[in-house]
């Protein structure tokens, strides 16, 4: 059976990767260098490349369930199932080593809702999440690093110190809001016991300091307009792969 989505037909591939046809071909030749397309033993692959990466983008755009999205691409509901699984971890964003000695980063927490009990934990949203620090370029937007996903009932503070990106940043400059209090980062002034007000100097900073730190927060917007942060079906670390995918995604639409 012939599917209805495939990456031949750009109106029918950009809803789901959110790239242009110049960008999707620069991910295809990233990840055939970084051997995705590698001829491997067993039953060779029901799709071609390009069609496997629009239908692992067309699952987290849509989350709907592999019955629904396997029939799209006019392959079975297993054989969908394996092109995730196998497609997935090849997407992800790698973190990166070396910064500007001026660069500016940010980091925030996002909780995603997450199925899978045995790494998720109810958290102030009253569902089963796992939080997510992702640190981004203050100028530039793009993701930087996404640390592996803790319980959603750890605050930032805690994620932080848990998830790996804290090593990933080294000693880069980076700001965070208040909840990172102590963790050394760059975060809001906060009045002492018993002061009444900031100086004016003071809440100055803190008006840049929001102005600039609302910036990660749209990057989330961009991030959850993908469904599968919303309501995650994955299993153990498929929720981290499909983040750092999600990133790698996300840097590749905005760098042009």
């Amino acid at each position: 059976m012939a599917g209805v989505i495939t990456a031949s037909k750009p109106s029918r591939m950009v809803p789901f990767t959110r790239l242009s046809p110049r960008q999707f071909s620069n991910l295809m030749t990233a990840l055939r260098r970084e051997g995705a397309d590698a001829v491997r033993r067993g039953r060779p692959w029901s799709l071609p490349l390009e069609d496997r990466v629009v239908l692992v983008a067309a699952y987290w755009r849509t989350n709907l369930t592999l019955r629904q999205l396997a029939p799209l691409f006019g392959i079975s509901k297993s054989a969908a199932d394996r092109i995730i699984a196998h497609l997935g971890p090849l997407l992800a964003l790698q973190p990166r080593r070396r910064f500007p000695k001026d660069t500016v980063l940010i980091v925030d927490g996002t909780l995603v809702p997450t199925r899978d009990h045995t790494v998720a934990e109810q958290s102030k949203n009253h569902r089963y999440s796992t939080n997510h620090q992702v640190v981004i370029n203050a100028d530039t937007r793009l993701v930087v690093a996404v640390g592996r996903p803790v319980p959603g009932n750890r605050n930032d503070c805690k994620a932080w110190q848990l998830c790996g990106a804290k090593e990933a940043v080294g000693r880069t400059t980076v700001i965070a809001d208040g909840g990172y209090r102590g963790t050394g980062l760059v975060i809001p002034h906060r009045r002492e016991r018993g002061q009444a007000e900031l100086p004016a100097w003071k809440e100055e900073h803190n008006a840049s300091h929001r102005k600039v730190r609302a910036r990660v927060e749209h990057v989330f917007a961009r991030m959850k307009g993908r469904k599968i942060l919303r309501d995650c079906r994955l299993k153990g670390d498929g929720v981290h792969h499909a983040m750092l995918g999600i990133a790698r995604l996300h840097n590749l639409a905005l760098a042009g």
